[in-house]
C-alpha cells in the first residue's frame, strides 16, 4: 500500500460514533447547511418504508440534521412510491424530471436526474433495498461534510454478510472493482467498499461529475472525484454493517461487466470493441446464449444542463 494511502486511511477514515447527531446539528446549523437524503428506487416496496421512517423519525424530527427526504421511482410495478409517500418522503418518478431527455434503464440514471430535484448543498444517496435500516448509513456518511470544510466525498464502509456467512458479501467488489482499483488507481485502495451505494457529497463536486447511467456509477464517481478534488478530500465511515438484497450470479456478471466497462473508458477514454456480455442458461437441450447489452451511456456534468443552470440562477 502506497505511504500516502497509509497517512490517508489515519486521517480520513472514521467510525461513525465519532460525530454524535447533536454535535452534526451544532455544526449544520452554524454553518447553515442543508442536506438532502436521496432513495433511488424499483420494485422496493419491502424495505423503502421502513428506511424512510427511521431517516424522518430520528433524523429529521428527533435531530434537525436531514432538510428533504426523496424517493426517485425508476418505474416501480409494485407499491414502493405508494409506501415511500406514506412513510413521508416525497416521491419523485424519474420519467417526470427532465422530460426532454429520454430516461435511460440505470441506477445512475436516477441519481444523476436527483440533483435537479434536490436542493441540498450536501447530498446523500442510500439504497433503498437495506433491511435493519440504521440511521447511522446517513448521519455517518453526512458527519464529515459538515464538520471538516476540506472534505467534498464520504463513502459509508461496513460489513457485509451473505447470509449466515460474515463478510462474504461484496463479491462483485472483491473480484473486480478492488483488483482494478488497486491496479490502476492505487490512490483509492483505501477505500473498503468502493462500490457501495450509501454515500454523500457536496453538490458543488456531484454537479461537476459525469454520471455513467448504470451499475458502473459508483466507481466512476470515486474515481473521477479522486481527479477532481484529490485524495485527502475523499473519507470513508464506518456505519456497522449492511444486510440487503443479494443479487444471483448472472445479475453480478452483467455488474461486473458495466463496472469493468467505466473503469476502462477512465482508462483509456475510448469505446468498448464489443459491448455486450453473452452468458450461458442450462436449457432443455443444453446451454443458451443469452446476449446482454453492457451499459455504455453516461450523463454529462449536471451544471452543464440548462435546466439545472436556470434553477439555479431563479
Amino acid at each position: 500500500m502506497l505511504d500516502e494511502v497509509e497517512r490517508w486511511l489515519a486521517t480520513r477514515s472514521w467510525s461513525a460514533a465519532d460525530r454524535p447527531p447533536a454535535r452534526l446539528a451544532a455544526a449544520k446549523a452554524a454553518r447553515g447547511t442543508t442536506v438532502s437524503v436521496v432513495l433511488p428506487a424499483l420494485n422496493e416496496e419491502a424495505t423503502v418504508g421502513d428506511i424512510v421512517t427511521v431517516i424522518r423519525r430520528e433524523l429529521m424530527e428527533a435531530v434537525p440534521l436531514v432538510d428533504e427526504l426523496v424517493v426517485i421511482d425508476s418505474g416501480s410495478s409494485d407499491r414502493t412510491g405508494e409506501v415511500a409517500a406514506a412513510a413521508g418522503a416525497r416521491v419523485v418518478h424519474r420519467d417526470a424530471i427532465l422530460p426532454r431527455i429520454p430516461a435511460l434503464p440505470g441506477k445512475g440514471e436516477v441519481l444523476w436526474r436527483s440533483l435537479l430535484v434536490t436542493r441540498g448543498d450536501v447530498v446523500c444517496f442510500v439504497d433503498a433495498d437495506l433491511r435493519d435500516f440504521s440511521a447511522d448509513f446517513v448521519s455517518g456518511t453526512i458527519g464529515p461534510l459538515l464538520t471538516d470544510p476540506g472534505v467534498q466525498f464520504v463513502k459509508a464502509t461496513y460489513d457485509r454478510p451473505l447470509g449466515d456467512l460474515s463478510g462474504q458479501g461484496g463479491r462483485v467488489t472483491e473480484l473486480v472493482a478492488r483488483p482494478l482499483l488497486n491496479l490502476h488507481w492505487p490512490r483509492l485502495a483505501g477505500f473498503v467498499q468502493p462500490l457501495g451505494g450509501e454515500y454523500a457529497a457536496r453538490r458543488s463536486l456531484l454537479e461537476r461529475l459525469p454520471f455513467p447511467v448504470g451499475y458502473g456509477v459508483e466507481l466512476g464517481l470515486l474515481v473521477d472525484a479522486l481527479h477532481t478534488v484529490g485524495l485527502d478530500a475523499l473519507a470513508q465511515v464506518d456505519v456497522g454493517s449492511r444486510k440487503h438484497r443479494h443479487q444471483d450470479g448472472q445479475a453480478l456478471g452483467r455488474m461486473a461487466a458495466a463496472i469493468y466497462r467505466t473503469a476502462q473508458l477512465r482508462l483509456s477514454r475510448g469505446h468498448l470493441v464489443r459491448p455486450a456480455l453473452t452468458q450461458f442458461e442450462r436449457g432443455e437441450d443444453g446451454f443458451i446464449p443469452r446476449t446482454h447489452p453492457v451499459d455504455t451511456e453516461e450523463r454529462p456534468p449536471m451544471r452543464e444542463i440548462g435546466e439545472y443552470a436556470a434553477r439555479r440562477a431563479a
